[in-house]
């Protein structure tokens, strides 16, 4: 009796077994399909090969200060706006006044530099006009410079002078909050240039092609001050 016992009960364990065998079966198979690939871990010292970010790549320019942009984007000439506001190192902190008084001192600056070279040309004792001058006239120099009156050059130093003042006086009238009076000395230094051209016009003589690009340029610097000024006024 109890090795028939035995028996039986040796039947069911082996018939549960093989029940149970499909099952462990599907586990394994289900376990191996859902293996998580290896993390490639950076080392110390050792760029991140699995990283999306590009290695060796220049760091990003600085952004434009939001002022510095939405001031210039105002202005005639944003690019030449911005390039004269940053290169005040103070336009990082400055408000919109403090932003238009650089504005101004750059444009004086450009005037006050024209001044000094034409000095310069007009004190050789050649009277030839020196790297300002690629312009033409009926006696080229020598060297393959033209020759420009030195009374004209004189005068064109002085005009940029002028310029230089009218702009300094204008830098104070911004400190001042008197927008009126800066409005009217940049505009008088924007149109002194003017007379230089107009006085190579009268006497026939071929305006000088750097001196013309000189001029345009306070002229936009002059262009840019206004139009900050009126932002202001």
């Amino acid at each position: 009796m109890a090795a028939m016992a035995l028996g039986s009960s040796a039947l069911r364990a082996l018939e549960v077994l093989l029940l149970l065998l499909p099952l462990l079966f599907s586990v394994d198979v289900c376990a191996a399909g859902t293996t998580t690939p290896p993390t490639i871990r950076s080392q110390r010292g050792k760029p991140n090969t699995n990283s999306k970010q590009k290695q060796g790549a220049p760091p990003a320019a600085p952004a434009v200060r939001a002022l510095v942009q939405s001031t210039c984007n105002a202005t005639t000439y944003y690019d030449l706006c911005v390039a004269a506001l940053l290169s005040d190192p103070s336009s990082s902190t400055a408000d919109l006044r403090g932003l238009c008084a650089i504005a101004v001192s750059a444009a004086a600056t450009n005037a006050s530099a024209t001044a000094a070279d034409l000095t310069n040309t007009t004190s050789s004792s050649s009277a030839t006009a020196g790297p300002i001058s690629t312009g033409s006239t009926a006696e080229p120099g020598t060297d393959g410079r033209v020759r420009v009156p030195a009374p004209l050059l004189q005068v064109c130093a002085a005009k940029y002078g002028e310029a230089r003042e009218a702009l300094l006086e204008a830098r104070e009238s911004v400190g001042e909050e008197a927008y009126d009076y800066a409005f009217v000395h940049v505009s008088a230094a924007a149109e002194y240039p003017a007379v230089c051209r107009t006085l190579f016009r009268r006497k026939r003589v071929a305006y000088p092609v750097d001196l013309a690009k000189r001029e345009e340029g306070l002229e936009h610097l002059c262009t840019v001050a206004i139009d900050i000024i009126t932002l202001l006024a």
